[in-house]
């Protein structure tokens, strides 16, 4: 069964044995869904027990190369998605294969078989193609989700607000109970002019001085008196001293501005 295996390997000259050891290598390190499709070995002109090999799967590529007699083994591996190009050269003696990665150094078997050198070039190019292919087809695949709206998506409804209701009373002929009448002052109070605020005062002095017509009193009417001119000066001092009292006490009350009442009282003091 593991020469079945083998024997699609070996159909380009390749050595069955150096095939079939490189192969139970590689399968130690294949990943789940992956699978060996070619393997190319190194065939250089003198004779060479342990050359170095290319071995390409459906994910990976691996570079072989035997060391210290057969003992040990250096791979360097590259995913498809690390390998920028590949590139061969034929040369009079088989042909140079080279890897280029998008990172790090690039790596070259020489003396690879012609025939085995373009099967190489091939797998990879397809290789690297595919994967070109699958990468714009996601690319694609994302765009038109993103701008695909999704189905059934129901607009969101706008809200209309609830309508007012009016609670009646229970009996109609129930009256709604008035609300107490809040009286309405003005925020600043319209304060009387000084002007009137003194005819008034006079007004009123007037009014209870004077008797009212048709009021005979029955008491003899008192003799005239003669007023004498110092009775006169205390009379009109009195009354002086009066109306500054009671302008000081307008001003006190704030009815009255310091402006006016400097005024009044420099008017009623010119009075002396």
């Amino acid at each position: 069964m593991e020469n079945y295996q083998i024997d699609k390997y070996v159909q380009d000259g390749q050595d069955a044995k150096v095939v079939e050891k490189i192969h139970g290598k590689i399968l130690d390190m294949l990943t789940p869904g992956e699978s060996i499709n070619y393997i190319a070995l190194q065939k250089k002109p003198a004779v060479n027990l342990l050359p170095d090999s290319i071995t390409v799967s459906n994910k990976r590529i691996f570079l072989c190369e035997f060391t210290k007699l057969g003992l040990a083994t250096n791979f360097e591996i590259f995913p498809w998605q690390d390998i920028k190009d590949i590139a061969f050269k034929e040369e009079i003696f088989g042909s140079k294969v080279t890897v280029i990665p998008f990172t790090g150094e690039n790596l070259t078997i020489d003396y690879i078989p012609k025939t085995q050198a373009r099967k190489l070039y091939q797998l990879i190019k397809d290789a690297l193609a595919n994967l070109q292919n699958q990468k714009k087809e996601a690319k694609d695949t994302k765009i038109v989700i993103e701008n695909k709206p999704a189905f059934n998506t129901p607009s969101p409804a706008i809200e209309k607000p609830e309508p007012i209701k009016t609670i009646e009373p229970e009996n109609p002929e129930a009256k709604t109970p008035e609300l107490p009448k809040v009286e309405e002052r003005p925020r600043f109070e319209e304060r009387p002019s000084l002007n009137s605020t003194f005819a008034n005062q006079n007004f009123q002095s007037n009014t209870t001085r004077q008797e009212p017509q048709g009021f005979q009193s029955s008491a003899p009417s008192p003799s005239p008196t003669v007023n004498t001119p110092s009775d006169n000066k205390v009379e009109e001092e009195d009354e002086i001293t009066l109306k500054l009292k009671k302008l000081k006490g307008l001003y006190d009350k704030q009815l009255i501005t310091q402006a006016e009442y400097e005024t009044k009282k420099a008017e009623i003091l010119s009075q002396l």
